[in-house]
């Protein structure tokens, strides 16, 4: 995956947290949790893959009222003055890990505008947090890097620690790049389309037909559609930020959906039994399913998990 080099990036579609104190607390403060048992695998494994999907609201512990979209807890400070200054451009992107992120997450907020307004409707612009080590949210209590990346839908955000991408490559042994990381990027923004389209209500559950599973599996598919658009999508600046797409690139980031389904996550790193009872987030055919029936579609309704009697 390239980005245009011409382009211009928007850096405030995301706050920057690193290094601003004020962690999460830990697994002992309320948490952000997307669905499963904590005794399917290991508690890190468990964070990390049962975040990777996001947060329902089923599933979230808000606890007491929650901050708006923006605000900051007590101790955290957004420092965009390093992104701004370096991620300018598609060059930047191309040569900045930071900037790839930012021009990404510009790229899916700028097709998912353009798809809203063109049913008529209105898409809110949903920010990603960079965190470090631990994050408190606006309204699904703390969380630590462990976590993963979640969506808040209490507060209609997106965190996530960086590092977690070198997480994907050395514990789960996904080839990794670019584009698995921008897959994994849209899907949490698959949750927020979810957020505003009230889908999240119909999560919930376990098991391989669950509403939990269904709403992951969507928000796979949202993320294929996006990156059958991504390079004909216009940024403000009237170019798209995405140049090339290549079959690698695709292949690639089926290698990581392949490697976060339940199935796999059971069989390989969780003791080698697999209990679809206990299924959150799909199997590894079918998450692979939904992100290639998006792609080769690019087309949301086609997209629509809850009426489908097969799932893969």
């Amino acid at each position: 995956m390239r980005f245009d080099d011409d382009a211009g990036l928007d850096t405030s579609e995301v706050q920057d947290l690193r290094g601003s104190g004020g962690g999460g607390g830990g697994i002992g403060g309320r948490l952000a949790i997307g669905g499963g048992g904590v005794g399917l695998v290991g508690l890190v494994i468990y964070f990390l893959i049962s975040q990777f999907g996001g947060a329902s609201p089923g599933h979230v512990s808000s606890g007491g009222g929650g901050l708006g979209l923006g605000d900051v807890r007590s101790g955290q400070q957004i420092d965009n003055g390093k992104l701004a200054s370096q991620c300018k451009t598609g060059a930047d992107a191309n040569r900045n890990h930071d900037c790839a992120i930012v021009a990404t997450i510009n790229s899916i907020q700028d097709f998912w505008t353009q798809e809203f307004s063109r049913s008529g409707q209105t898409y809110r612009k949903a920010p990603t947090n960079f965190f470090s080590g631990g994050v408190r949210t606006g309204g699904c209590g703390s969380a630590t890097s462990d976590t993963g990346p979640f969506y808040c839908p209490a507060d209609s955000q997106v965190y996530i620690d960086l590092t977690f991408f070198n997480e994907l490559q050395t514990r789960f042994g996904a080839k990794g790049g670019p584009f698995p990381e921008a897959y994994v990027l849209a899907h949490e923004y698959g949750h927020h389309v979810q957020n505003l389209t009230g889908a999240s209500k119909k999560g919930g559950g376990t098991g391989p037909t669950s509403g939990s599973v269904r709403l992951e599996l969507q928000a796979d598919c949202y993320a294929g559609v996006w990156a059958n658009h991504a390079t004909k999508t216009p940024s403000q600046s009237g170019k798209p930020l995405i140049s090339d797409i290549t079959q690698d690139d695709i292949s690639r980031a089926l290698d990581t959906a392949s490697r976060i389904g339940d199935d796999y996550i059971q069989s390989k790193l969780g003791g080698g039994q697999v209990d679809r009872s206990k299924f959150t987030h799909g199997s590894s055919k079918q998450r692979e399913k939904w992100f290639t029936t998006g792609f080769q579609t690019g087309q949301p309704a086609r997209c629509d998990t809850f009426s489908a009697r097969d799932l893969g």
